[in-house]
C-alpha cells in the first residue's frame, strides 16, 4: 500500500481532491486554523487541529495559525500564548504563517466602507434589544429598522464618527443589507460593526470599533488566500453569510467554508461556558487540572501527542454530530505508551514485608526489563534487600477463594526476585490492622537464575524499604459519573453529576529508586498499577508527585454498567 493509500479518507478530503483535480484555485490548498484567543483549547479543538494541519500536510499545502481576535473585551495575550503552545506539542508547525485578524482591521474597515458606498450596509441607531425584537423568529420574518432608509452619505458620516469615538458602547452598529424576511436568521441583516470602547490586546486603543466574526472571518480567509475554511457544524446556517460577504467585498480569493461535526467525549464537557464554570466555581484546580479535557490538562495527565493524533484520525470526519466513548481516546494512550513507556516498580499504599530468613545488612542487585515491548530500551538494576514494601492490597489475613497473592501459609512470587511463604504478621494493638508481615524465601528460586523451575500462581510487585524513594501520587477518575453531563438529565444541572471521587490524593507512596530525577512531563508504567507521570508542575528534585495518566484496562465498561443497574 502505498503512502497515499493509507492516509484518511472522508467526505473533506474528497471534496479537496476533487477541487485539485479541476484546478480549483489553481490547483491550490490552504487551510487554516483560527482559534479565538478567549480560552484554552481542549481536546475538540485538537479535532479541528489536526484536520486542518493534516489536509495542508497531505495535499502538499499550508495551514496558517491565526487567531481571530475581534472581541477586546474576553482576549488576552495569556490565551495566546497558551494555544501556541499546545499547537506545537501537538505536533504542528505553522513556520513563518502566524496571523491576527487584527493585522487586517484597516481593510475590513475599508471593506465595510464599500459595502456603505454599495447600499449593502447601514449605520443602525436601534438599541441590542430592539435589534432582537425587529428580527423576529423562526416563524415569523422580522421587521426593518427606521433607520435602514439611510442614504449612503449619512452612512458614511455615521461610520467614521464612529470609528472616531464620538459614540458611547451600544449606540449605534453597522448592519448588512440583506433581508429582513429571509428563513434564515443570519441574513437578517446582521450587525457587522460594534463600538466597543475597550484596550485590544494588540491594537491597543487605536480601535473602538470592531468587526463581528461573521464578518472578518470570511474576509480573513479572503486576504490570506484560504481555499477551504474548515469549521463545525454550528456555523452551517451560517455559509450563506459568509458567501455574501465575500461575494459584496468583490474579493479576489472566494474561500469555501466546508461544515464537519465537533467533537463530543462521554464523561466530560467540552463547552467553553461550562468549562469556565467548572473552574472559576473552584470544582476542578485550574485550566491545567488533569480531570479537565483541555489540552494542557490532557498534557499535565500525562497523554501523548502520538495518542490524541492517532485518536483524532481514527474517529474521522462526519456530516452529524455524535459522541465518541472516553474508553476510546483511552485505547490510544494506552497503546501508544505501552510501546514507550519504561516499567518500574511502585507501592501505592504500603505495607511492610519482613523475609526473616534473608541475610541482615545484605542487598542484591536484580535485573528488571525496561520495557518487554522493546527490548531496545534494555534493562535496569533494582536493589533487594530483607525488608520490603508491598501493596496493602496483596495481602489477605482471610483471604476469599482464588486468591492467589499473599496470605498466611501461601507462596507468592516477588516480580524479578524469589518466592516467598507468608509464615506470621503483626498488628496494631489498637486497631487490629496488619502492619507487618513476614516470610521467608527460598534462595532457589530467584527469578532466571535457572536453579529452580518450581511456579506459583501469583507474582507481585514490591520496593527495597531501605531504597525506596517517597512520593505522592494523585488517583484522577472520571471527572462525572454519567456518560453525558451536558445534555438534559431529568432537568438536573451537569454540576449535580460531578464525581466526588475523581480525585485521590496518596501522600504515603513508595517508588524504585531509578525514579530519582526523573524529568517532569515523563511518563512510566507502574507494574500492575497503570501508567503514570511525573507532574510537571508540582514535582521538584527533592518532591515526586506522580499523575495517573490511565489504568491499565479500560474501566468505563465498567463505569457504565454500574450506572446501568443503579
Amino acid at each position: 500500500m502505498s503512502e497515499t493509500d493509507s492516509r484518511p479518507t472522508d467526505f473533506i478530503r474528497e471534496i479537496v481532491a476533487q477541487d485539485v483535480k479541476a484546478g480549483k484555485y489553481g490547483g491550490r490548498v490552504h487551510t487554516r486554523f483560527p482559534p479565538e484567543p478567549n480560552g484554552y483549547l481542549h481536546i475538540g479543538h485538537a479535532k479541528s487541529i489536526c484536520l486542518n494541519f493534516g489536509i495542508a500536510q497531505e495535499f502538499g499545502g499550508l495551514c496558517n495559525l491565526r487567531f481571530d481576535d475581534t472581541n477586546p473585551t474576553k482576549e488576552s495575550e495569556e490565551y495566546v500564548q497558551s494555544i501556541q503552545r499546545d499547537v506545537k506539542w501537538l505536533g504542528f508547525d505553522w513556520e513563518d504563517r502566524l496571523f491576527y485578524a487584527s493585522d487586517y482591521f484597516e481593510q475590513l474597515y475599508q471593506f465595510a466602507v464599500l459595502l456603505i458606498k454599495k447600499g449593502k450596509a447601514y449605520v443602525d441607531s436601534l438599541s441590542a434589544e430592539e435589534i432582537r425584537h425587529y428580527r423576529g423568529t423562526l416563524t415569523e420574518p422580522g421587521k426593518e429598522s427606521p433607520y435602514r432608509s439611510r442614504s449612503v452619505e449619512e452612512n458614511l458620516d455615521l461610520f467614521a464618527r464612529m470609528r472616531a469615538g464620538e459614540f458611547r458602547d451600544g449606540e449605534h452598529v453597522l448592519r448588512a443589507k440583506i433581508d429582513m424576511a429571509s428563513p434564515n436568521l443570519n441574513l437578517r441583516d446582521p450587525t457587522l460593526y460594534r463600538i466597543r470602547h475597550a484596550t485590544h490586546h494588540r491594537t491597543g486603543d487605536t480601535w473602538c470599533i470592531y468587526p463581528t466574526y461573521d464578518f472578518a472571518h470570511p474576509l480573513s480567509d479572503s486576504i490570506e488566500g484560504i481555499t477551504h475554511s474548515l469549521c463545525t457544524l454550528e456555523f452551517e446556517d451560517h455559509r450563506p453569510l459568509y458567501d455574501w460577504v465575500l461575494t459584496e467585498c468583490e474579493v479576489a480569493c472566494h474561500s469555501q467554508q466546508i461544515e464537519f461535526a465537533r467533537l463530543n467525549l462521554t464523561y466530560t464537557v467540552l463547552s467553553k461556558r461550562k468549562l469556565l464554570e467548572l473552574v472559576e466555581e473552584g470544582h476542578v484546580a485550574g485550566w491545567n487540572d488533569p480531570r479537565l479535557p483541555t489540552l494542557m490538562g490532557l498534557r499535565r495527565r500525562g497523554y501523548t501527542p502520538e495518542a490524541i493524533r492517532r485518536f483524532c484520525e481514527h474517529i474521522g470526519i462526519a456530516k452529524r454530530d455524535s459522541v465518541v466513548e472516553m474508553g476510546l481516546l483511552e485505547h490510544f494512550l494506552r497503546e501508544d505508551l505501552n510501546r514507550r513507556a519504561p516499567r518500574v516498580m511502585a507501592v501505592l499504599r504500603p505495607l511492610r514485608l519482613v523475609i526473616d530468613n534473608y541475610p541482615e545488612g545484605q542487598v542484591e542487585e536484580l535485573d528488571a526489563m525496561n520495557n518487554p515491548e522493546d527490548p531496545s530500551m534494555g534493562t535496569r538494576r533494582i536493589p533487594f534487600s530483607r525488608e520490603l514494601y508491598i501493596e496493602q492490597d496483596d495481602f489477605r489475613e482471610d483471604p476469599p477463594p482464588k486468591f492467589y497473592r499473599l496470605a498466611p501459609g501461601q507462596e507468592v512470587r516477588l516480580r524479578y526476585a524469589y518466592i516467598v511463604r507468608c509464615v506470621d504478621v503483626v498488628k496494631d494493638p489498637h486497631t487490629g490492622a496488619v502492619v507487618e508481615v513476614h516470610c521467608t524465601y527460598d534462595p532457589a528460586t530467584r527469578s532466571g537464575s535457572g536453579q529452580s523451575q518450581r511456579k506459583v500462581k501469583g507474582t507481585i510487585h514490591w520496593v527495597s524499604a531501605l531504597h525506596a524513594l517517597p512520593a505522592e501520587v494523585r488517583l484522577y477518575d472520571a471527572l462525572f459519573t454519567v456518560p453525558h453531563p451536558g445534555e438534559e438529565n431529568e432537568g438536573r444541572d451537569y454540576r449535580s453529576f460531578l464525581n466526588p471521587r475523581s480525585l485521590e490524593i496518596l501522600t504515603s507512596c513508595k517508588v524504585e529508586p531509578s525514579l530519582k530525577g526523573a524529568a517532569p512531563e515523563s511518563r512510566f508504567q507502574f507494574e500492575r498499577l497503570g501508567y503514570f507521570c511525573v507532574d510537571a508542575f508540582d514535582s521538584s528534585e527533592n518532591r515526586l508527585v506522580f499523575n495517573r495518566t490511565v489504568a491499565l484496562r479500560d474501566s468505563w465498561a465498567k463505569i457504565e454498567k454500574t450506572q446501568q443497574t443503579r
